[in-house]
């Protein structure tokens, strides 16, 4: 299906893969129906001696009106046994609770996992109720953007676009960083592999013809199905130098080179320059003992293109003039890494890249092409949604206009 669009669109990427409420996987549990006034002391001894261990989103308890006007209640005894022997192989404790209790015990359904949505967790309550705990980042933002808020995105958004561009004529990634409290960029910048001193036409030469390839099938055009159909733009490499794209083509396809540096994907060089920002304005970080990177030698790194060094963005949120002027912060006004803050990039993070957004603490990330070779917010994995980790973000897509993503080609 077509998604070419004339507006600005922003899209949330849920952290798992949207399942059809319908087909949410279910599990067996033993329950039985019981009188009202046993049911504290009842689920208290059933939380010890059989805890729900692998299914807390389920409600212990099963609350359902009946026909004359009256409620009924049900218990969860404890997860069903797969071999169909559930009473049988009940463990000892509940089965004599059962025969204490002189309950009849019968076989139910539970969505074997917790809702993403409200929409999920609505249809899982026809089985049995669940707990429903919507994600801690800003709803409000998922919901839906105020006009105000919108305008603010797109605006961030063309910037990391327009930052994306390099002289050569090539298109690599960018990232922004953003304090969205004060509407500030902290910081910004580019793919930056190739080295300044190294000619970049050469180390792409040996493996564009690869790299092209791979691409052609890409939907470079975030929803834009005229940009599918740009072979031509594929064949005149402008996307070769897109880092994020082909994470492990420095490995595979190219000679190795003190010029060529794997690590420096655009996202990563943001993050050291707003490290390097948070040093020069609370110079108490900075370990005397080691070398201090000044400000203006990151970003100069940062926002060069693959080949050479470029001047400072007019719009980062620091000049020569502001740079001057720059007051040292007190040390409560001392950020934690980038807590609180959003990334913009053109293209969807790799692996590595969102792993390290995580590290950061950002709060909301935002691109505008998806990444079908090495995606890891939305097109092949989904790391957002990763329980384990210790630190979690939204993830938007912004859908740009027709005439925006065709403008990338120019």
């Amino acid at each position: 299906m077509s998604m070419s669009s004339d507006k600005w669109e922003i899209i949330h990427i849920p952290g798992n893969p949207p399942i059809s409420p319908g087909q949410q996987p279910t599990v067996n549990i033993l329950a039985s129906v019981i009188d009202p006034k046993i049911a504290n002391a009842l689920v208290r001894r059933l939380n010890q001696i059989a805890p729900l261990e692998h299914l807390r989103h389920v409600k212990r308890v099963c609350r359902r009106h009946l026909e004359s006007g009256k409620f009924q209640l049900s218990v969860i005894l404890c997860p069903a046994c797969e071999d169909g022997r559930d009473v049988e192989r009940m463990p000892e404790d509940v089965l004599e609770l059962v025969k204490s209790y002189q309950l009849s015990a019968f076989t139910a359904k539970v969505c074997k996992y917790s809702a993403t949505s409200k929409e999920e967790w609505e249809e899982q309550c026809k089985l049995w109720p669940t707990s429903f705990h919507p994600p801690t980042y800003n709803i409000e933002g998922i919901s839906g953007f105020t006009g105000d808020q919108s305008k603010v995105v797109f605006n961030f958004m063309m910037f990391a676009l327009e930052l994306a561009r390099s002289d050569e004529g090539q298109v690599v990634n960018a990232a922004v960083i953003v304090d969205p409290c004060a509407n500030e960029v902290i910081s910004s910048a580019r793919d930056h592999v190739y080295s300044c001193n190294t000619p970049k036409n050469d180390c792409i030469k040996t493996s564009s013809c690869q790299h092209a390839k791979s691409m052609a099938f890409h939907p470079f055009a975030n929803g834009s199905s005229s940009f599918v159909e740009l072979h031509s733009f594929v064949d005149s490499q402008k996307f070769a130098s897109i880092s994020c794209l082909q994470p492990w083509e420095w490995y595979i396809g190219q000679p190795y080179s003190s010029h060529w540096n794997p690590l420096r994907h655009a996202a990563m060089v943001a993050i050291e320059v707003s490290a390097a920002r948070d040093m020069r304005l609370f110079p108490e970080i900075a370990n005397n003992n080691e070398e201090e990177f000044t400000l203006r030698e990151v970003l100069e790194t940062s926002t060069a293109s693959p080949s050479k060094k470029q001047k400072t963005h007019s719009a980062k949120f620091v000049n020569e003039e502001h740079s001057s002027s720059i007051a040292f912060y007190s040390k409560a006004d001392r950020p934690y890494l980038c807590t609180g803050y959003d990334i913009y990039l053109a293209w969807e993070p790799c692996i590595m890249c969102a792993m390290a957004i995580v590290h950061q603490r950002v709060r909301r990330v935002f691109y505008a092409f998806p990444n079908l070779t090495a995606g890891a917010l939305g097109s092949i994995h989904r790391l957002h949604g990763e329980k384990s980790l210790n630190h979690h973000y939204a993830v938007f897509r912004v859908v740009l206009p027709d005439e925006v993503v065709l403008g990338m080609q120019s």
